[in-house]
């Protein structure tokens, strides 16, 4: 499947597909799904090979220990998650680096 395709039957350009497949953009977990749903493959194709000890440290970095637990059970987590994936994903984008700045100051 070429990249036109693929962003055709995702709802994207191809541009984007190229961006995400260079790394200079990020692929929402949304957009996994449906990149996914294209290509008639699960999302946990997209991380075969990722080896236990690998994705235990990223859950780590994921998930403070502090944050553990059922986080979306927290009413006010699952309002914010929400309004997050209800902003157009530039300005998320932009919305996500100055939280991680505001968290690494704190």
């Amino acid at each position: 499947m070429t990249q036109q395709q693929l962003g055709e039957n995702v709802g994207i350009k191809f541009q984007q597909i190229q961006k995400y497949e260079t790394g200079m953009n990020r692929v929402s977990a949304s957009r996994l799904w449906d990149i996914g749903q294209a290509l008639s493959v699960p999302v946990s194709f997209f991380f075969e090979g990722l080896d236990e000890e690998v994705a235990e440290g990223m859950e780590e970095a994921v998930v403070p220990a502090d944050a553990k637990g059922d986080l979306l059970a927290d009413k006010e987590a699952l309002e914010l998650v929400r309004s997050y994936y209800a902003i157009p994903e530039n300005q998320r984008r932009r919305l996500f680096d100055l939280a991680r700045v505001l968290s690494d100051v704190a």
